[in-house]
């Protein structure tokens, strides 16, 4: 290959930046753009803990702007490659408050090479909410939270459109300096920390506890770090209350911040992570929130995505399955297939056995259309082969847990029932996830032939743990292939307990 032809393979313009000069961290983040999909391929994250030079009269310190100048050196690098109509910089709330942001500003933006907008907080919600609400599922309302350095930002919104939105002066550095001073982690410093947050929170919960909302999305770095913490425990669920209040004990049994070792908690968030959890905990309190699970984007997938104003993206899930399908050589007609037999299974169960917080169809057809993915690597093992990938891989559209559930129902669905894989998951959750589990299986089953016109219209019953399945007169005698491989899955079911009449 020549030159000129592998400059033209590069096409610069396919890529895309966002840097977030937060309160907290300073991020990059770098996407290539290809056929519609937005594949991101870079990403750089430094703890700048900006919030932490503010003093009394929010003038910043040397040593902090130091940090951030520092930092924004080796952001400079990885952006020389990219078109600088790409490139969008912004800043958020200590450059807000900082009365000396402007000496910050100029050189930041010297060293950078590019201008950077100090937004405002209005303005961070609605990028945070875009970048949720294009990376995650869109079911109904939704209620985001982002908890940054400085600030806290809740927003409200159903699709790509904010309904009601908020930025408060609040954040896991600025509540670490204020309420947390030399480390300790006491019942009084939490308590004083809660109080401050319900202060702030307690005159515009109303304004969001009016509304409905289907599903809470976290996306900041407090609540990764109590999702994984909760995983690292082997806690396989949504955050809730009683855990968050768990946590809150745990951190005070170690009295100190250097103290501070709670299983599975990074060394990156320990310092401001009892901050964070204090006002997270007052966000569930006044909102009322049951269960918050893991966002796939935020302010810097706002930012990205706010450029490509060519890409609507009306449904993140569809294209997140169509591009799996097409990069791992699904067959999309068997995909297709197995997904409609599952869902007419799924439609005749009784709606309070479906009734579990978790999107169960949207999990379910995922499931189906992505059954055979592991295929792409072998056929004997590719149930699990399918799950490692289904681990491994972006899924957009899907919060954490529901990704989970979706590599756990491949994996589950042929050869034998592994029951443990759904043992971590909360009772509710796991109940719900073992019967999907039958009902893929039965339409893999069922689906064996690959042909639509073999398909005969089944009625579903379900009572406790025993499924029947009836089939019109005469058809299944007519069919002994099918006979026989549903004998072997209603023995497959024996054998963990489950019941499954044929007739």
């Amino acid at each position: 290959m020549n030159k000129e032809s592998v400059s033209a393979s590069l096409q610069p313009q396919q890529y895309y930046a966002a840097v977030d000069l937060g309160s907290n961290s300073f991020h990059l983040v770098i996407v290539r753009v290809s056929h519609g999909c937005v594949h991101i391929v870079g990403k750089v994250k430094q703890k700048v803990r900006l919030a932490a030079g503010l003093d009394q009269n929010l003038d910043l310190d040397e040593l902090s702007m130091e940090r951030g100048w520092k930092c924004l050196e080796t952001f400079a690098e990885r952006l020389q490659d990219i078109p600088p109509g790409n490139i969008r910089a912004v800043a958020t709330a200590t450059l807000r408050l900082a009365r000396n942001a402007g000496t910050f500003l100029v050189k930041a933006e010297k060293i950078l090479r590019h201008p950077i907008s100090v937004i405002s907080g209005e303005e961070e919600a609605r990028q945070i909410y875009l970048g949720v609400a294009y990376t995650s599922a869109n079911q109904g309302n939704s209620l985001v939270i982002d908890i940054g350095g400085a600030s806290t930002e809740i927003i409200l919104g159903k699709d790509f459109t904010p309904r009601q939105l908020v930025s408060l002066d609040l954040g896991c550095v600025t509540f670490m300096e204020r309420y947390f001073q030399g480390g300790e982690l006491s019942q009084a410093n939490f308590d004083k920390a809660m109080a401050a947050a319900t202060q702030l929170i307690a005159p515009v919960a109303k304004n969001f506890t009016r509304f409905q909302w289907r599903q809470c999305l976290g996306a900041s770095g407090t609540p990764q770090a109590v999702t994984e913490i909760l995983v690292a425990q082997g806690i396989n669920d949504s955050i809730r209350l009683d855990y968050l209040k768990d946590m809150i004990g745990q951190c005070v049994a170690c009295a100190h911040l250097d103290s501070l070792d709670i299983h599975g908690l990074s060394d990156a968030r320990r310092q401001v992570f009892p901050s964070g959890l204090a006002i997270l905990t007052v966000l569930f309190e006044q909102l009322g929130i049951e269960q918050m699970q893991i966002s796939g984007g935020a302010l810097r997938e706002g930012l990205i995505y706010g450029m490509l104003e060519n890409i609507h993206h009306n449904d993140v899930r569809q294209q997140t399955l169509d591009s799996l399908i097409n990069r791992f050589h699904i067959e999309e007609e068997q995909s297709q297939r197995v997904a409609e037999v599952a869902l007419h299974l799924f439609h005749q169960l009784p709606k309070s056995a479906v009734a579990c917080q978790m999107d169960a169809e949207g999990i379910l057809l995922a499931a189906a259309k992505l059954h055979e993915i592991g295929l792409h690597i072998d056929f004997k093992l590719s149930h699990q082969h399918g799950s490692y990938i289904l681990g491994h891989v972006n899924m957009g559209g899907y919060t954490k847990l529901q990704r989970e559930a979706i590599r756990d129902l491949v994996h589950c669905h042929r050869q034998d029932i592994e029951l443990d894989r759904f043992e971590g998951y909360q009772q509710e959750v796991g109940s719900l996830l073992r019967l999907l589990c039958r009902i893929l299986r039965l339409a893999v089953v069922l689906s064996i032939r690959r042909r639509d016109n073999l398909i005969p219209d089944i009625a579903l019953k379900l009572n406790e743990e025993e499924i029947t399945l009836t089939f019109p007169t005469g058809w299944l005698k007519a069919h002994p292939l099918l006979d026989a491989e549903l004998a072997n899955e209603r023995w497959l079911h024996h054998k963990v307990g489950w019941g499954l009449v044929i007739q």
